[in-house]
């Protein structure tokens, strides 16, 4: 029975840590589902910002059509549907890996506390075994020596050779054995009845009580594997609802997508606002007469009772629609460079606030006509388009319905500063007057010229409004065409070379804000001026971004570059839009394009403009 017993406690040593085992697996398989929870999440996330759409950029202003805003929608849905999964992967682990590992090092700390107990009382029961075995063997031989030394007795007693004393003496040793031999048997008595009482104390109460604790612990172990496997399901069941409405509003966005309203869109962005050509006239060439060509053609549908420029036989207004479509093809074809070589089209009349160099030789306008629509522009030039600068004031380049919507927006954006700053100026007399009333609390003096600065910003926005609003009234219809003023040559006319028209005729803006024309009869011959010269009217110096250190020399050799020395510091006014090149300024008459790994730019984003 001991040896079964014994056996058993084997089967149950082996069993218990079995269990354990089983438990260790269970964690590492949902430490390994966190694990892929996390990196599922984190791939989503990284997906959702790879199609963001990048902040001022082309693709951001693709966003305000129902389809894109639809896949902007499910791209921001989908970055919540990853911080779920993020959820379930926090709460497996707080909820069940952690408290399993805590439970698993307590389990085996009372198994092996079990254990040991169960050793314990069968070493004790053992111990008791071999005392009975010990008196048992002692008791037998006291019973055998009695009996021999009894046997001795009687022989010595019947023969008649032996002496009394010998008779006496083996007589004494017989009673002395067998006083020895009921010793012995009280001792094996009282030890028997112990052992029996010791062994059934072992068999039916602490052998039962250290199996019952086995027992418990092992049921708990199994309920607390189904607990864990029943949170497994209840942590994913938890966030399903969310998921759900990340899925309902996937769903919502895609529903809203409306083809009506982004064709209408479309319609909007590119509507021309020309009107189509009239018929063409027969022209008969049988008659000895002059050709005519009719009046309703191609060439003057638009009707506007200008007479045609000099310079390419065709008015802008006519003539535009195919030059930008044409300029702007061979913009998106051609290869982007990247530096050293600055952009081989950005002159300074090309490039918005370009480099001034009033002392060379200014083309005639007809030429710069013609390198126009032959030239092969770099993609670079595409971008200075982009940034506004390339274009005249008035968009005057753009068809017309194009036209009224930049010049709406630029009066709606002038209204706005005007706003602010009359809020600004609103501020300060309330504070002005506070100072007035309590002179302790300020100087009502200092705020007299911010309040100076803040009305010649107002009248100078207002004149601002009121030129763009002229702009639009023409468009519109509700004023008569602007009369066209010569403007101001930077060159004289050659007399030999009537063509010599400079391509850079610029408005001049005054101080306050309005225009003024700089007229001389000397130096100026009247030519009617056209839409076309405002391709090249300066605009207001761009403000300083920030400054920047020359780490190299560089020669500024092309139009549109300036050079710089090593270790000079100068101006940022353009950071690098990603073509490689950063436009700086020295002095407000040198600025102009250098690569912008020849310069460390420290960017500043509240410097103000030089």
């Amino acid at each position: 029975f001991s040896y079964s017993l014994q056996d058993q406690f084997d089967n149950l040593e082996k069993h218990t840590q079995w269990g354990i085992d089983v438990l260790e697996k269970y964690i590492k398989f949902v430490k390994e589902r966190t694990e892929i929870e996390l990196s599922y999440a984190k791939q989503l996330r990284n997906l959702s910002k790879k199609y963001q759409p990048k902040k001022n950029s082309k693709e951001e202003e693709e966003y305000r059509y129902t389809s894109t805003r639809a896949f902007l929608a499910t791209l921001n849905e989908m970055n919540d549907y990853a911080g779920q999964h993020e959820v379930i992967s926090e709460n497996m682990t707080s909820l069940i890996t952690g408290e399993l590992t805590r439970y698993v090092q307590e389990l085996k700390q009372e198994r092996k506390s079990h254990f040991h107990d169960g050793r314990k009382a069968q070493q004790h029961i053992e111990t008791c075994w071999k005392q009975l075995e010990a008196s048992k063997r002692r008791f037998e031989r006291d019973c055998k020596e009695a009996d021999r030394a009894q046997q001795y007795f009687e022989k010595m007693d019947a023969d008649i050779n032996v002496t009394k004393a010998d008779v006496e003496k083996a007589r004494q040793q017989a009673q002395l054995r067998h006083q020895m031999a009921e010793d012995s048997k009280a001792e094996y008595s009282s030890t028997l009845q112990k052992f029996n009482s010791e062994q059934h104390e072992h068999y039916y109460t602490h052998i039962p009580n250290i199996f019952q604790k086995i027992q418990e612990m092992e049921e708990r172990r199994i309920v607390r594997i189904g607990e864990s496997m029943k949170t497994f399901a209840e942590v994913d069941r938890q966030v399903i609802p969310i998921i759900g409405k990340c899925l309902d509003e996937i769903t919502k966005a895609a529903e809203s997508v409306d083809h009506k309203n982004d064709s209408q869109m479309v319609i909007e962005a590119f509507k021309s606002g020309f009107e189509p050509p009239g018929d063409i006239d027969f022209e008969d060439f049988t008659q000895p007469m002059k050709r005519t060509v009719s009046e309703s053609s191609l060439s003057n549908s638009r009707g506007d009772g200008r007479s045609e420029p000099k310079f390419g036989s065709k008015s802008k207004g006519k003539l535009w629609p195919f030059i930008k479509k044409n300029k702007l093809m061979s913009l998106l074809t051609s290869p982007h460079q990247p530096p050293p070589p600055p952009p081989a089209s950005a002159s300074p009349s090309a490039v918005p606030n370009g480099p001034q160099s009033p002392k060379q030789q200014k083309e005639p306008l007809s030429h710069r006509f013609n390198e126009f629509m032959t030239s092969k522009p770099k993609i670079h030039c595409f971008r200075s388009l982009k940034r506004g600068g390339a274009g005249p004031e008035d968009f005057s380049n753009l068809p017309p319905e194009q036209r009224r919507k930049k010049l709406q927006q630029k009066v709606d954006e002038l209204n706005k500063d005007i706003q602010k700053e009359m809020d600004q100026r609103d501020a300060l007399t309330k504070m002005k007057d506070v100072y007035i009333k309590n002179p302790q609390m300020g100087d009502a003096a200092s705020v007299d010229h911010r309040l100076a600065e803040l009305g010649q910003n107002i009248e100078k926005l207002r004149l601002e409004v009121q030129k763009f609003e002229g702009w639009l009234a023409e468009v519109e219809g509700r004023l008569p065409a602007r009369n066209e003023q010569p403007r101001r040559q930077s060159g004289l006319y050659e007399a030999q070379n009537p063509s010599g028209v400079n391509s850079c005729a610029q408005d001049r803006e005054s101080p306050d804000g309005s225009y003024t024309e700089e007229q001389s009869q000397e130096t100026e011959m009247k030519v009617p001026a056209t839409d076309f010269d405002d391709e090249f009217d300066d605009e207001e110096p761009l403000p300083t971004i920030g400054t920047c250190k020359a780490l190299y020399t560089f020669e500024g050799q092309n139009e549109g570059t300036i050079s710089v020395a090593e270790g000079e510091m100068l101006y940022v006014i353009e950071e690098d839009k990603g073509d490689g090149w950063t436009r700086i300024r020295r002095n407000e008459d040198e600025e102009g394009y250098v690569p912008t790994s020849y310069v460390e730019v420290y960017l500043d984003k509240n410097a103000k403009g030089a």
